[in-house]
């Protein structure tokens, strides 16, 4: 309190202020009191001491007495007793002076501390009021300063609590309040434009915005409303918004060319634009309203009302006169409870191109049915609208069938049945790809080669609205014409510039009229001796020099004779230097000679060449051919003998064997086997390189033709516990192949699988339907195949044992390689170190280039 302690009284309890007038104040206060004190103090001295004198006379006089009896006073000690006296007086005047002074500077104080306290306390309310949570304000105190922000908005508001991301508007308000915001702000700092706002937040949070200005400071202030104000204040932008559309749409409304009303719930007209000003003939819209011009007559007004006395809405086309014409409108009213609205749409202008349309199509319909050239013309759904005389000509179709719009895939299904137009491998595609114009843009082009003969260019040109207009020109006399034209002009031109071949032809007047370089270079003749105009004569005694045996004796007779038959004459010669040429005499039908020199030095020598290699070729063949008769003959035969007398010493009706004899026999008779099947694969090897080796192509069931391999291999696999698993999940029932061979193919796979497999592991065989083919894999699990062995796999004759049982001719892969490819198929090995092996073959669903002969 201030009266405690006085010295602190004009300090503020918070808030941090101070009153600066008041500090200077009690400061003086304090020096004032030190400096008076000692005056003070002489000063009641003095007045007690005079007190005293005058209060007893008697020790007023005494004291007198003894001063003159004891001491003479002088004039100099009266003066110096006056001067003290006087200045006694004056210090207790001052004395009286400065308590009056000082009693009043500390009551002035004690007011001074009261009211710095006032200020602490509204200095106090005033920072909990601008800190409340519901309100945020933007301080400026000048143009150069930077704003400050005060208070703060709720959470939910989505105000962002950053000075400059708040200040950026546009990031936290919706564009139209923040662009009306900065455009009030803006009015405020320049031209001191106070604003009240309702702004929405990109939260949907509505605040209610003020801005005030001061002579020192401006100030932007954001509130944050109660539920009550925040409804109002959203309802306030609704209307707004709604406000803003309906300007939109009037002003849009007004702006179209098609008269537009609104009526009141009696049926008096509220609103029009200026379109039904014009068509009523108003000077303008408030004109109709104050004199009730109506645009549509009486009966069309009643019809409107009674169709709206049970449906809302209105549409039908009526008749009204505008500037002395009558016109056709498709009028669309629509009735609400509080009123009705109409728009009225000029069809007369419609039904005038409507009519034009139509006498237009009939008219290019006539036109069309005058063309040679076939049309046809397919609506946006394929049905065919309009065909003319010609197209029907053109494929000799009933006129019934083409009036009954068949749709076009139906028409082309019909002309592919009556095999007029060519199949087509995959017709389904090329149709299709055909009907694929209605789907396109731009124009397509298409030639069809008619099992007739008949060539047509068919164009497919696609229609703005949908549809197509199919364009089929006959161009078969004009192909050939163009064929003929440009066979002509080949020959007269780049045929004769181009070619390696020496032409020349002559006149009947056995003058030159062309050649081509190639002639002048293979006889040597300068350029100028074969210009134009130069004589058959001529080019011959000049020819005759580099030939051994001139053959152009011949070609004058040829030219300049007067033979009827006008035969036809080729022959070689030989030239000095060596060259070979090749003539040809050629009559041509206009009554000219043209011959041809072709240079054949290479080619006889080749010529010669390939004859020496193709008889020693033919020997070898031969040879070949002798080899395989002779070893199926002289090895097969005797092969067979010995397997075939071994099995009849087994049989018990022979007689008795010891069992060493029946050992002996089980051994010949195996080895026998595989003597048989070695040679067997050579022979196979033989014929599929000799070119004779024909595939007995047949439906291969695909689980009997691996049962029936897997037999083949049954005992050699239970000799070594090796188990057989077999996967055609994925497989087709059967292909295309020859079933002899492939069972060949799997039965080398399998025995080279058990060859290799551990004892007791697993040969997996599968067999599954793939993009390309048929696909079987046999996969053991056996050392794999290091890299430099894999390369050499396939090679004949290379046997190796690589941790296989028993060593064999190296024949196995080979035979399944050739009998693969044979069937147009493909071998593959995927192996690696302790990876095991598998064997990949692939035979396509149908063998392709099948070699039944020697090619």
């Amino acid at each position: 309190m201030p009266g405690e302690n006085p010295l602190r009284a004009g300090q503020a309890v918070s808030g941090g202020h101070r009153d600066s007038n008041s500090q200077g104040r009690v400061a003086q206060g304090r020096r004032t009191g030190l400096l008076a004190r000692p005056f003070a103090g002489a000063l009641l001295a003095a007045t007690s001491l005079y007190g005293l004198l005058r209060a007893d006379p008697a020790l007023a006089e005494a004291a007198a007495s003894a001063r003159s009896a004891s001491l003479p006073v002088g004039v100099v000690e009266v003066m110096q007793m006056a001067v003290f006296v006087g200045v006694m007086g004056a210090a207790l005047l001052s004395a009286i002076v400065l308590i009056r002074e000082r009693a009043k500077i500390s009551a002035d104080n004690v007011a001074l501390r009261a009211r710095v306290a006032d200020l602490n306390a509204a200095l106090q309310r005033s920072d909990a009021l601008l800190n409340l949570r519901d309100q945020r304000i933007v301080v400026w105190a000048s143009e150069k300063q930077k704003p400050e922000l005060v208070g703060s908005l709720p959470v939910d508001v989505g105000a962002p609590e950053d000075r400059a991301a708040f200040l950026a508007f546009g990031r936290w308000l919706t564009p139209r309040a923040a662009a009306a915001l900065d455009r009030a702000v803006a009015g405020l700092r320049e031209r001191g434009a106070q604003f009240d706002l309702a702004v929405e937040t990109h939260t949907g949070a509505p605040l209610e915005v003020q801005g005030r200005k001061t002579p020192s400071h401006t100030l932007v202030r954001f509130v944050s409303l109660s539920v009550a104000q925040r409804e109002q204040v959203r309802l306030k932008l609704e209307n707004q918004r709604l406000a803003a559309d309906y300007d939109n749409m009037i002003g849009l409304v007004d702006a179209l060319k098609m008269p537009f009303w609104l009526r009141s719930a009696d049926g008096r007209l509220r609103w029009v634009n200026r379109a039904y000003a014009e068509a009523v003939e108003a000077a303008t819209p408030e004109a109709v309203l104050r004199e009730g011009k109506e645009f549509l007559g009486t009966p069309a007004r009643e019809a409107i009302a009674q169709k709206h006395a049970t449906h809302q809405l209105f549409e039908q086309t009526l008749s009204t006169v505008i500037g002395g014409d009558r016109k056709m409108f498709a009028v669309t009213d629509f009735a609400g409870p509080e009123g009705a609205a109409g728009i009225a749409v000029d069809m007369s202008g419609i039904e005038a191109i409507r009519e034009e349309y139509e006498r237009a199509v009939r008219s290019h319909a006539d036109t069309l049915d005058q063309l040679n050239t076939a049309v046809a013309i397919f609506d946006d759904q394929e049905k065919l609208r309009f065909f003319n005389q010609a197209f029907q000509k053109l494929w000799d179709l009933d006129v019934g069938f083409l009036d009954s719009a068949p749709d076009n895939a139906l028409l082309l299904d019909r002309l592919r049945s009556e095999g007029k137009i060519a199949e087509q491998p995959e017709w389904r595609r090329w149709k299709e790809n055909l009907l694929g114009a209605y789907r396109a843009v731009e124009p397509q082009e298409h030639w069809w080669h008619l099992p007739d003969g008949r060539t047509l260019r068919v164009i497919a040109n696609p229609q703005p609205k949908g549809g197509v207009t199919w364009v089929f020109e006959n161009l078969t006399e004009r192909i050939n014409l163009e064929s003929r034209y440009n066979a002509a002009v080949r020959v007269q031109g780049e045929t004769l510039d181009n070619l390696t071949e020496g032409v020349a032809v002559f006149g009947p007047d056995g003058r030159i009229r062309l050649s081509n370089p190639a002639f002048v270079s293979l006889w040597g003749l300068s350029p100028e001796l074969v210009g134009a105009n130069t004589h058959i004569s001529v080019i011959r005694a000049q020819c005759d020099t580099v030939v051994k045996d001139s053959p152009w004796a011949s070609f004058v007779a040829a030219v300049t004779g007067f033979d009827e038959e006008r035969r036809n004459g080729r022959g070689q010669t030989e030239l000095h230097n060596g060259t070979v040429l090749r003539y040809a005499v050629i009559h041509l039908p206009n009554g000219q000679v043209m011959i041809t020199f072709v240079d054949v030095t290479d080619s006889v020598n080749v010529e010669r060449a390939l004859k020496d290699k193709n008889e020693a070729l033919q020997r070898a063949d031969q040879l070949k051919n002798d080899f395989v008769q002779h070893v199926s003959y002289e090895l097969r035969s005797p092969l067979t003998n010995i397997i075939g007398f071994t099995e009849l010493l087994s049989l018990p009706a022979t007689g008795p064997l010891t069992q060493r004899q029946c050992e002996y026999l089980e051994h010949i008779g195996s080895s026998s086997a595989v003597l048989l099947t070695i040679v067997n694969d050579i022979l196979d090897l033989a014929t599929v390189d000799a070119g004779i080796m024909e595939l007995e192509v047949a439906e291969v069931r695909i689980d009997r033709t691996i049962a029936a391999a897997a037999e083949l291999v049954a005992d050699r696999l239970d000799e070594h516990r090796i188990r057989l698993t077999v996967d055609i999940a994925q497989a087709p029932k059967s292909f295309h192949g020859d079933e002899t061979r492939i069972r060949q193919i799997l039965y080398n796979l399998l025995s080279n699988a058990a060859n290799y497999a551990p004892e007791g592991s697993t040969v997996a065989l599968t067999c599954r339907q793939m993009a390309q083919g048929v696909e079987f894999a046999v996969h053991d699990d056996g050392p794999g195949m290091p890299p430099e062995i894999l390369d050499t796999v396939f090679r004949r004759f290379e046997p190796r044992v690589n941790g296989g049982r028993r060593r064999g001719a190296g024949l196995g892969l080979s035979v399944v390689k050739s009998f693969v490819e044979l069937h147009g198929g493909s071998v593959r090995i995927e192996t690696g170190k302790d990876r095991g092996t598998t064997v990949i073959c692939l035979f396509p669903i149908t063998p392709t280039g099948i070699r039944v002969a020697a090619e």
